[in-house]
């Protein structure tokens, strides 16, 4: 159960929709500095929403504690157009947890998850829609062709890091693309069932599996104002994203372990030579013996730490061990001529 807090202090449950859910697409946007850019967002989210889902939509804006006029913005979309929800948080927690929030908040069958910013354009819902019903996919997520506005160096670190993410981990995470994609209810329910701290949402995503297929596109510009994330954010998220889905940074220990232990016996075989066959000072080869010795032991032991830590981090995380595309087929029925199971009874 996912439980949210709302401005009165009190505790809700998460929207559960049921089957037949007026709401057909959840727009998630989290916002963090946005004042200038909202009007625009919700002009042109309001515009493809209509197109393509009627009047069962909604949106969901989360305020990320903004230092603008982003929560009196989203308060007076909210006061104006029923189809907003606003959150506001109690400060700022980071772009993953705000989002979080808004993707805890949807009702949606659908879910168009969406920066802010609008570098990501809002037209592509439609688009993604097409493909999520031609492909039969669970996520149709944006594949960034070209990146307007954005230096040299910020493309250049964003192409190493998920070129090095790609050799850490045991599945694919898609390469130029962020969080910005649509996905549906399945995907959204198993993603809020990782309860993890440190989140990386295109990574969970990844992880879950099901059909995902990419949409190119050429991202834009920002509409206003200026990136909340600083290089050392980027420097933190690329962290989080290395140590939520990769345990082999550990396991570099292990094998550093296993080079110095065996380097350690041919400085002793070294030593011993020296000891037998040229004069070497006076408790010169013991020493060499045991600090060679002892120095590779104890890397190799501190690695095998290293494992079980890793596989205390992996555990921690508390993942499903699976996930389930689909069932089909009867119930298994029992063998001809088994006994049926007896009724349980109680004593008056």
């Amino acid at each position: 159960m996912n439980l949210i807090v709302d401005n009165k202090g009190t505790l809700a449950e998460r929207p559960s929709p049921v089957s037949g859910s007026a709401v057909k697409i959840s727009v998630a946007v989290p916002c963090y500095n946005e004042e200038a850019s909202l009007p625009e967002l919700h002009r042109r989210v309001t515009a493809i929403c209509r197109e393509v889902a009627g009047n069962a939509y909604e949106m969901i804006l989360v305020n990320d504690g903004s230092r603008d006029g982003t929560w009196s913005v989203i308060s007076a979309l909210a006061s104006a157009d029923p189809h907003v929800r606003g959150v506001d948080l109690s400060r700022n927690f980071g772009h993953q947890a705000a989002l979080t929030a808004a993707l805890t908040m949807c009702a949606g069958d659908r879910i168009f998850i969406l920066d802010a910013d609008l570098q990501d354009p809002p037209e592509l819902l439609k688009p993604m829609m097409e493909a999520m019903d031609a492909e039969g996919a669970d996520v149709v997520y944006g594949k960034r062709r070209s990146r307007a506005g954005e230096t040299q160096s910020k493309k250049l670190t964003a192409t190493i890091f998920y070129r090095l993410l790609g050799k850490l981990i045991d599945f694919e995470i898609p390469s130029d693309a962020g969080d910005f994609r649509l996905m549906t209810r399945r995907v959204l329910e198993a993603l809020l069932s990782m309860p993890e701290s440190h989140r990386f949402i295109r990574g969970m995503v990844a992880w879950i599996g099901f059909r995902q297929v990419p949409l190119e596109y050429d991202r834009q510009s920002r509409y206003a104002g200026e990136t909340g994330y600083t290089f050392a954010k980027m420097l933190n998220f690329a962290l989080d994203a290395i140590t939520a889905f990769s345990a082999r940074p550990l396991r570099l220990g292990l094998y550093a372990g296993v080079v110095l232990l065996g380097l350690s016996w041919l400085g002793i075989l070294y030593s011993l030579v020296s000891w037998l066959f040229f004069s070497t000072a006076p408790g010169w080869t013991s020493l060499i013996i045991v600090v060679m010795f002892m120095g590779g032991a104890q890397i190799f032991m501190l690695a095998m730490i290293g494992e079980y830590v890793s596989r205390t981090f992996v555990q921690t995380k508390n993942r499903p061990l699976y996930l389930l595309r689909e069932v089909v087929g009867s119930p298994r029925l029992p063998a001809e001529g088994a006994a049926a199971p007896a009724e349980s009874s109680t004593a008056a």
